[in-house]
C-alpha cells in the first residue's frame, strides 16, 4: 500500500510523493528500497533494516557535511534508540540525528525542505 504526502511547493528541490510497497516516489521518478535523500539529489541506500546500518553507513552524509544540520532517520515502522556512536559520528561533523519513524521522516523532510532548512534523510522502506 502506498501512501500520499501532503504536496508542497519546493522549486528545484526533491520531495517525497509518495512511499510504500518497498519504494518511494519523488515527482515523476521511483525509487525502490531504502533511500538517502538529500533537497538535490536521491541515493539508493543498502540498508534494509536497522541492523544493516553502522557508522559507514552515514559515509555520504556525512561528504554533505556543510550542506546539512539535521538527519532525519526513517526507521521503517518501528522506532528504536539510535547507538551513541552514530550520533557522535554525525556529530562531529555539525549534524544531529532525529529518529522517527519512514511516514513521519517523509512528511518532517517535505516541511523542512519547504522552509529551506539545511535537512536530509536516510529512509529505511516500508
Amino acid at each position: 500500500m502506498s501512501l500520499e504526502v501532503s504536496p508542497l511547493v519546493a522549486e528545484g528541490r526533491n520531495l517525497v510523493s509518495s512511499y510504500g510497497d518497498g519504494l518511494f516516489r519523488f515527482g515523476e521518478e521511483t525509487v525502490n528500497g531504502s533511500v538517502l535523500l538529500f533537497p538535490e539529489s536521491i541515493y539508493s541506500w543498502n540498508v534494509k533494516s536497522m541492523d544493516d546500518i553502522t557508522v559507514d553507513s552515514f559515509a555520504r552524509v556525512i561528504e554533505k557535511a556543510d550542506e546539512i544540520e539535521i538527519l532525519l532517520l526513517g526507521m521503517g515502522n518501528r522506532l528504536m534508540p539510535v547507538p551513541l556512536a552514530w550520533r557522535h559520528a554525525l556529530k562531529e561533523h555539525g549534524i544531529v540525528i532525529e529518529p522517527m519513524d519512514t511516514g513521519a521522516a517523509c512528511r518532517t523532510y517535505n516541511v523542512l525542505v519547504a522552509e529551506a532548512r539545511r535537512v536530509a534523510a536516510a529512509l529505511i522502506a516500508v
